[in-house]
């Protein structure tokens, strides 16, 4: 297939549907957790989970680095641009995430700090060279595939000696995740969730490549399955993890391979290591500290490291009361087990950033009316 339309096609899913209900084995089940927002948002846009039999069950997993970045990290966020005068510049589902006391950084610009949302690093380093008195900070975020274009702005900033220009790096790394996951009580024996197959990271994973997730599923026995973002991708990946289940085999396959390859961009994965290192350790919403999981400005480049230029002070942070985002990405709840979801948040007054981002798993509920089916259901 070739064209956008031929992975949307109905014959074609109504066969896939039909294979994937005559080869999974009816006694048992299959929890299959989406690493990756995108997937969410595609299963329920497309009704993907609608055409699963009963006994496979989607898990929704950590979703998007909007989603994963621990209200600490947003807190000295907001704090550099209010207390150091500085022009914090970042990505737009950034601006309405609640941080502790539901200080978000739009509160923080209505009352006066210089936030300016951005689309690109390209942006932020011209914003640098057009106020060339005042501290431009970048707010860095991303899975892998927006590491690479953080590392060519440090790059891009040493090169023309652009002195007012830091980034304030929240970079963070899939195949850690997935291990810790797998790691916790969540996912032990006897324990709340169950995991049976990974549908792993599609744009991850043309930067990275297939290869990271083998120590995982072969460490762990757990199958991935890189799959792409249309629904026909996923139900062909979903195919393809029951077919490991039913063969107890846990090895990574590439559904994906119109783009992904196993080695994947090796430029990138130069450039970003010339620049960035890993940390010993980095918070996630909802995971805790995860140890190797996210990465840091190297000390060749340290002059362009906001945490090093700039002191915020020691806080203590807090989730909204009752949210339950955090169980959401750890895939132990749906949204619709969260109280506050579609009463007190909502798209128009998020208590958690799982509703504010566009690949959150409750903005997907909500967007696609997966709420209501469960309330019609009850």
């Amino acid at each position: 297939m070739r064209y956008i339309s031929e992975f949307r096609d109905r014959a074609l899913a109504e066969n896939l549907a039909r294979r994937i209900a005559e080869e999974a084995d009816p006694v048992r089940d299959y929890h299959l957790m989406e690493f990756c927002g995108g997937h969410t948002h595609a299963i329920f846009r497309y009704g993907v989970q609608d055409l699963m039999p009963p006994n496979v069950q989607f898990v929704h997993g950590p979703g998007c680095p909007v989603c994963v970045l621990p209200v600490r990290r947003l807190d000295d966020a907001v704090e550099l641009a209010e207390k150091h005068d500085v022009i914090l510049c970042t990505y737009g589902d950034m601006m309405r995430v609640p941080g502790t006391g539901r200080r978000s950084l739009i509160r923080a610009k209505a009352d006066g700090a210089d936030i300016r949302m951005v689309y690109s690093t390209l942006d932020a380093l011209k914003i640098s060279r057009d106020n060339p008195d005042r501290q431009v900070v970048f707010f860095a975020i991303g899975f892998e595939t927006t590491t690479p274009p953080a590392a060519v702005a440090i790059k891009m900033a040493q090169a023309e000696r652009l002195s007012n220009f830091t980034v304030f790096c929240n970079h963070v790394l899939t195949p850690a995740a997935i291990g810790h996951i797998l790691d916790s009580e969540d996912f032990a024996p006897g324990g709340p969730a169950r995991i049976d197959g990974f549908l792993g990271p599609s744009h991850v994973s043309t930067v990275i490549g297939s290869k990271p997730y083998e120590a995982a599923a072969q460490k762990y026995q757990t199958p991935v399955v890189i799959a792409g973002f249309e629904p026909l991708d996923v139900m062909q990946s979903v195919l393809m993890l029951i077919r490991q289940i039913n063969e107890g085999r846990s090895v990574v396959e590439n559904e994906y391979t119109r783009v992904v390859t196993r080695e994947g961009n090796r430029k990138a994965q130069a450039l970003v290591a010339e620049v960035l290192e890993l940390r010993d350790s980095f918070e996630w919403r909802g995971l805790g500290d995860v140890p190797r999981s996210a990465l840091q400005i190297c000390d060749n480049y340290a002059e362009f490291d906001a945490e090093k230029r700039f002191t915020v002070s020691e806080k203590q942070s807090r989730e909204v009361k009752s949210c339950e985002c955090p169980a959401v990405l750890r895939g132990v709840k749906k949204p619709t087990d969260c109280k506050l979801f579609g009463t007190v948040c909502t798209p128009d007054n998020p208590m958690g950033a799982c509703m504010v981002s566009s690949e959150g798993a409750c903005a997907a509920y909500w967007s696609y009316g997966r709420q209501r089916q469960s309330e019609t259901a009850a």
